[in-house]
């Protein structure tokens, strides 16, 4: 029996055949994905300035012209006068006229013109007609009240326009000067008074009440008169 269930096993052992085992079937490795240079990096081109960066900076304003001695103009006689001659002395430029009520200003005037013209102070009148038509004489007219009346001995102008349409280029110059020494409506009456320092450049001004001994005029044309 034992016999028999041997040959049995062997018989059946040798009847199956073996399969060899299957290797193991693993996913292959996907191919590595190429790696793409970055692309160049594209230069940043520099912003074209535009009109507005390529102006320049504005200047600043330039300062109005304060020299008011560039004018030829006719003395009482009629006789051409360059007021540049006057430069190096302290002037006082004011408008005058004979029948105001500041005409008594006159023998104001002339006190302070004797008492300084020594110093290198002179007064310039100019004669208008355009308050209250309060100059209405000639310039024959002019010299003969001034030098009768107040014995007027500074330099005398023949008539002139001081405001309006037919403003002399002299006055033109003397109201486009900032405020409070020029501006609109300068002159505003007669006996307004301007003072022009040794350099010609006007510098003050005093309005038509302002007596010619005012301390503060005075005290002006000293100072200037001090500054060499």
């Amino acid at each position: 029996m034992v016999t028999i269930a041997a040959a049995l096993l062997v018989a059946v052992v040798g009847g199956v055949s073996a399969e060899p085992a299957s290797p193991s079937q693993s996913t292959p490795p996907a191919p590595a994905t190429p790696q793409t240079a970055p692309a160049p990096s594209t230069p940043q081109q520099e912003k074209p300035k535009s009109n507005e960066d390529a102006k320049p900076a504005p200047k600043p304003a330039a300062a109005t012209d304060a020299y008011v001695l560039g004018f030829t103009m006719q003395d009482i006689d009629g006789k051409d006068v360059d007021l540049a001659q006057y430069k190096g002395q302290v002037i006082m430029i004011v408008n005058v006229a004979s029948k105001c009520g500041y005409t008594p200003q006159y023998a104001g005037l002339e006190k302070l013109y004797k008492e300084k013209s020594g110093k290198g102070f002179v007064i310039l009148g100019f004669p208008a007609n355009d308050f209250g038509e309060q100059e209405p004489g000639s310039n024959s007219d002019i010299k003969t009240f001034c030098s009768t009346k107040y014995n007027v001995t500074f330099p005398m102008f023949s008539k002139i326009s001081v405001r309006g349409s037919e403003q002399h280029p002299l006055f033109k110059k003397i109201s486009a000067q900032p405020k409070p020494l020029g501006g609109e409506g300068v002159p505003g009456w007669n006996f307004t008074k301007f003072i022009v320092d040794r350099q010609g450049n006007i510098v003050a001004k005093f309005d038509s009440k302002v007596k010619p001994d005012d301390p503060s005029l005075v005290k002006k044309v000293d100072e200037l008169l001090a500054a060499k």
